[in-house]
C-alpha cells in the first residue's frame, strides 16, 4: 500500500524531507507521494516517517487505489535501493 496526502495538506514542509525514498514532493496545490517510491518506510522505519511527523491528523492515508502486500512493499524497497547503490 503506498500512501496518499489528501486535500488536507497544509505544506508545512514537515514530511519531505522526512521521506528516505524522496517519494514526497510538491503538486500543484498541496504535497504529493510518488507511489511508485512509496514503501510506507519499509526498510527503513517501523512507521511511515511522513505520517508520524504530519501535525494533522489523517491527512496521510493509505491509498485505496494502490494496496500492496508488505512483501510487495520489501520488493519495492530493494529495487529503489539496489539500483541507487550500482
Amino acid at each position: 500500500m503506498a500512501l496518499l496526502i489528501t486535500h488536507r495538506c497544509i505544506n508545512c514542509d514537515m514530511c519531505e524531507p522526512e521521506c528516505p525514498n524522496q517519494a514526497i514532493a510538491m503538486g500543484e496545490m498541496f504535497y504529493e507521494i510518488d507511489s511508485d517510491r512509496c514503501t510506507e518506510c519499509v526498510g527503513h522505519y517501523d512507521t511511515p516517517t511522513c505520517q508520524t511527523v504530519c501535525p494533522i491528523v489523517h491527512t496521510i492515508i493509505i491509498d485505496p487505489q494502490r494496496r500492496e502486500t508488505n512483501e510487495q512493499l520489501w520488493d519495492k524497497f530493494v529495487a529503489l535501493h539496489h539500483s541507487a547503490q550500482l
